[in-house]
């Protein structure tokens, strides 16, 4: 069992995994500055797993604070998820998502190095694909980006291959997800966007609950069935579960890529169908053109991550759904219950 590190762990992916490492025997300390997250999403992580969970409240760009506290619970390897991540908000202020992303993680790797600890597995993306040059998307296709939020994801990859190369005794898993969706099935946990959502599902549960008037779909005549964009949406517990095939497949010595995804494309209007049929709420929607950068369909060949962590998705976009819609009707006002 190990003694991990899990950097922004109170956030949507970060809180989910450490419901799996508990549950699987694994010490966790979270380390968190709440701007994206709630400490009830801790809380709340307790009460699933029946565990009480150590937390320091600091910054990814304290490195002080980060060798006090990796040194003080003694980790031996680090999840690494805290960071910004809005693609739209990276283009409008690309200067903070430089600095929180990429010198956030030279902070944490010069902790880290300055303590001996060598193991990490990084909260990538498959942004740093850009735009698809064949389909399904393994792991050897071409590296690129169409925003500051991808950049920064593939200069952080960049930084942990050159790590590695220096440095051979480092053991780095860098997963690159592809959408995520859903929540945990108990509804305590889920994801909570501070204002108007970014992503799809969590937009989708918010005009069905009311909170939003319609969804707006951006294009309706690509290449693909329905004419929408096709995307592959992976349950966020089967992401979590991925993070703990990756801490239990820690090598002497290896720099990995690995996509997380299912291998299934789902077009918006299928997201709308389902989400209408798990909430038995109406879903209003009207089209406006494509969105400049967009492309039509993107989903994963999720192959070599059965090959070398033995793991694949097993939860459809049917639960993801229904566990969305159980942590939305639970939670109408996300960890803010007073709003």
């Amino acid at each position: 069992m190990r003694k991990i590190l899990v950097t922004g762990g109170a956030g949507y992916i970060g809180s989910h995994t450490c419901v799996e490492l508990l549950e699987a025997g694994h010490e966790i300390i979270i380390y968190d500055n709440f701007s994206n997250s709630s400490p009830l999403a801790i809380k709340r992580i307790e009460e699933i797993t029946g565990k009480a969970i150590n937390f320091v409240s600091g910054d990814i760009l304290d490195q002080k604070t980060l060798e006090q506290t990796i040194h003080l619970y003694n980790c031996d390897t680090v999840i690494h998820f805290a960071g910004l991540k809005s693609v739209g908000e990276s283009t409008s202020d690309p200067i903070s998502y430089y600095e929180n992303n990429v010198a956030g993680t030279l902070s944490l790797l010069k902790a880290m190095k300055s303590l001996n600890v060598k193991n990490i597995v990084f909260s990538s993306s498959a942004t740093v694909y850009g735009q698809p040059q064949f389909l399904p998307l393994t792991e050897t296709h071409p590296l690129s980006t169409t925003n500051p939020y991808g950049n920064s994801k593939l200069v952080i990859e960049n930084i942990l291959r050159d790590v590695f190369a220096s440095s051979p005794d480092w053991s780095i898993t860098i997963l690159r997800y592809f959408n995520p969706a859903g929540a945990h099935s108990s509804g305590l946990i889920g994801e909570d966007p501070l204002d108007t959502p970014n992503n799809l599902m969590p937009y989708v549960a918010q005009v069905a609950i009311g909170k939003l008037k319609e969804l707006t779909v951006f294009g309706n005549d690509y290449d693909t069935p329905d004419g929408t964009g096709v995307r592959d949406y992976i349950h966020v517990t089967d992401l979590a579960r991925g993070h703990l095939k990756a801490i239990e497949q820690i090598g002497e010595s290896q720099c990995l890529e690995i996509n997380l995804g299912t291998g299934v494309g789902y077009s918006v209007i299928d997201i709308v169908n389902a989400f209408k049929k798990a909430s038995n709420k109406e879903v209003p929607f009207k089209f406006a053109p494509r969105r400049k950068g967009d492309v039509a369909t993107c989903f994963a060949n999720p192959n070599y991550a059965k090959q070398t962590l033995g793991w694949e998705a097993t939860l459809g976009i049917d639960d993801m759904c229904k566990d969305h819609w159980k942590w939305q009707e639970t939670n109408p006002n996300g960890y803010n219950p007073a709003e």
